[in-house]
């Protein structure tokens, strides 16, 4: 898969990392980041427990916010396939303190 329209270095070494079920996945975040799926609070470690490895984009289908913000056809495991975002947050230091995920309508 295309990751070359990610902008953002950070973003798409973490997108790689998810993409390759890679636990480096961890390293791109502060230690509790804040986390919602379609607005809701969630827990971002307990998440990614079961959807690391399982989980991945298909296609990054539209880039914004300066390549913090990808759009895309997502496998959502047992959820099925359909068009999500992922918004990613950096703090002063780089990392990245809050993630948003959901459905793109």
């Amino acid at each position: 898969m295309d990751l070359s329209k990610i902008t953002d270095p950070e973003v798409k070494k973490a997108i790689e990392a998810l993409q390759n079920g890679d636990k480096s996945w961890y390293n791109f975040f502060t230690e509790n980041p804040a986390m919602t799926d379609d607005g809701h609070s969630i827990d971002f470690k307990s998440f990614f427990s079961n959807a690391l490895g399982n989980e991945m984009f298909l296609s990054i289908d539209r880039v914004e916010n300066d390549g913090k913000n990808i759009y895309g056809n997502f496998k959502a495991g047992k959820w099925g396939t359909f068009q999500t975002y992922f918004k990613f947050h950096k703090n002063a230091e780089g990392k990245f303190d809050k993630l948003d995920i959901g459905q793109a309508r």
